[in-house]
Formats: C-alpha cells, structure tokens, sequence
C-alpha cells in the first residue's frame, strides 16, 4: 500500500517532533523515532519561506523521488523540514544530504551502507 509509508496525521507529526532525535544538515533538518511497526514512514515540512507552491511541490517531489530509491531500516518515523536553502538546491545535493543525513542517523540499510563505502 502506497499510503502505508507515508505520516499523515497530526499526532504523528507531533509525537516525532516532541520525542525524536534530530539530525541538521544546511540543507534541511531531519527527524526520527522509532515506531515499532516493520516500514518506515516519512513526511515532509516545507514552509512557507521556501517560495510560492510550485517551488515547494518541487522540493517535495524531489525528496519522495530521492527516498523512493534509498533502502530504510525498517521501523522509523521521519520526517524532513526544509530550509530556505533546499529551494536552489540541485537534485544531485538534495540527494547528497538525504542520504548523509539518514547515514549519520543509521537508519540506511546496513547493505548499502557497505556498497556505497566500497564503490567510494
């Protein structure tokens, strides 16, 4: 189910937000918790001051994109707020902090974390 990865109720946001652990890169800010279900769930901020609705619903589009293609530990509830930077950023940076931010929080699979390091 498509819907099954994603947080989609206030409550959700709001409990990570009190009792996650933070990650912050230039970029965007990430947060997590574990939820004790098997998938990971994620969802998005994206204020405001990051530009009119077109710039907003690209910088979304590109992060569902990016996530879609890393593998996640299962069991996490995260959620990405992006600052004012990420509406300039290219794909390829966006990309770059995404998967170092879930890196540093160990919450890429452990598979390919060990590609990634052996093809560098």
């Amino acid at each position: 189910m498509r819907g099954e990865e994603y947080l989609t109720r206030s409550e959700q946001y709001t409990l990570v937000y009190e009792k996650g652990s933070s990650w912050v890169s230039d970029l965007m800010v990430m947060k997590a918790l574990p939820n004790q279900l098997a998938r990971s769930r994620y969802g998005f901020s994206i204020g405001r001051r990051l530009g009119g609705a077109v710039v907003r619903n690209r910088v979304k589009r590109r992060m569902r994109e990016i996530l879609h293609s890393l593998p996640l530990e299962g069991g996490w509830d995260i959620i990405f707020i992006a600052r004012p930077k990420a509406a300039a950023a290219s794909f390829a940076s966006l990309e770059k902090t995404v998967r170092g931010l879930l890196s540093r929080a160990k919450i890429l699979a452990r598979e390919y974390e060990g590609a990634c390091l052996r093809a560098n």
